[in-house]
């Protein structure tokens, strides 16, 4: 599919942005692409337990249902991360609720953790599991849920046999109050409440929290100082924004939702940086937004993240940018005189 790129892409962009994705997704899941070389050995990492072959994966949205993980890892990604999943299966926000900002490369979206649920996604994941590789599960709350910390904890339950690790996504824009959860008090009875469902589980698995770019710092120093006391292995730093101000006057900026794509990358790097500098090595971190070239994924490997994720990118660069990234990242860590990737993480910050 990849070299079939600049025929679909005029074709794609001709439909509405959710149809086209459903397409591309059902095209993946087919087979309709190529199996990329093997990645360099200098990416291979020992992380949360996981032999990563490369650092980079997929983003939470891109594969909600969990239908193509493995063509996915196919396209070149290291790991894969399915979700955002909730307890019970929901339709989520009215249409239209996704738009393209093409000269931005960016999109907005206010989908709502639209999913087929738990018992769907699990059972699917759970008839692919002798396949291998490195897939993880979002998990998120249901919109009208009494309970949301339950409902984290029940996906920590659910998913611990079939996910290499889970993310706690606390952090989308399009659920409302769901951010409250970055609160100190919230955010630390829901960590409590996951870890306590990932030790009961039917094995270990590891835990990430997914955070919002919109926090300020002392409620960043906060949110880092909790993960790191709850026994949280790792965050994922950024989800998408809610500010405008890097697409102002754009004609589709005061649509509602989350901000992702190229215009996230500056204010992503930036919380990351600090994030790690707060962290030292204590947790995983993961890199995510406006990812789009090898040099951005390397900015953010020197900005301190350990793993990286994308999702907009792909949709304005097409499904051959995984494998694009992946084979340019030995010449950048040549450039920087690193050995190996994990020599380069951090290496534009204080460590």
């Amino acid at each position: 599919m990849s070299g079939l790129w600049p025929i679909a892409r005029p074709f794609l962009f001709g439909l509405d942005p959710e149809t086209a994705h459903r397409l591309a997704l059902k095209a993946l899941a087919a087979g309709v692409l190529r199996r990329p070389p093997r990645p360099d050995p200098r990416l291979r990492q020992r992380l949360l337990g996981l032999d990563f072959p490369n650092p980079l994966g997929t983003a939470a949205g891109f594969d909600k249902n969990g239908e193509a993980p493995d063509a996915a890892r196919a396209l070149g990604f290291g790991f894969v991360e399915v979700g955002t999943v909730t307890p019970q299966p929901q339709a989520g926000n009215p249409r239209p609720r996704l738009f393209r900002l093409v000269e931005a490369g960016a999109l907005i979206n206010r989908l709502g953790f639209n999913n087929e649920g738990h018992a769907a996604v699990h059972a699917r994941l759970a008839a692919r599991t002798a396949r291998g590789g490195i897939v993880g599960v979002n998990v998120g709350a249901n919109k009208d849920s009494p309970d949301r910390i339950a409902d984290y904890a029940l996906g920590v339950e659910r998913f611990a046999d079939v996910a290499d690790y889970i993310a706690i996504n606390i952090s989308s824009p399009n659920t409302p109050g769901l951010r409250n959860l970055h609160e100190a008090n919230d955010l630390t009875a829901l960590l409590r409440a996951v870890v306590a469902a990932r030790d009961g589980a039917s094995r270990p698995v590891p835990l990430l929290v997914k955070i919002s770019p919109d926090l300020d710092d002392e409620a960043l120093v906060a949110v880092v100082r909790i993960a790191c006391d709850a026994g949280i292995e790792g965050l994922i730093v950024t989800n998408t924004t809610v500010s405008r101000e890097t697409i102002a006057g754009h004609p589709l900026a005061n649509e509602s939702g989350g901000l992702s794509g190229r215009p996230l990358f500056g204010p992503s790097t930036a919380m990351l940086a600090r994030v790690r500098q707060l962290a030292g090595d204590d947790l995983v971190l993961v890199g995510v937004g406006g990812i789009d070239s090898p040099e951005t994924a390397f900015t953010k490997l020197l900005a301190g993240a350990d793993l990286l994720q994308l999702y907009t990118g792909m949709i304005y660069r097409g499904p051959g940018l995984a494998a694009e990234i992946v084979g340019a990242l030995p010449r950048l860590l040549d450039r920087c005189g690193a050995a190996t990737i994990g020599d380069a993480v951090g290496r534009g910050g204080e460590r």
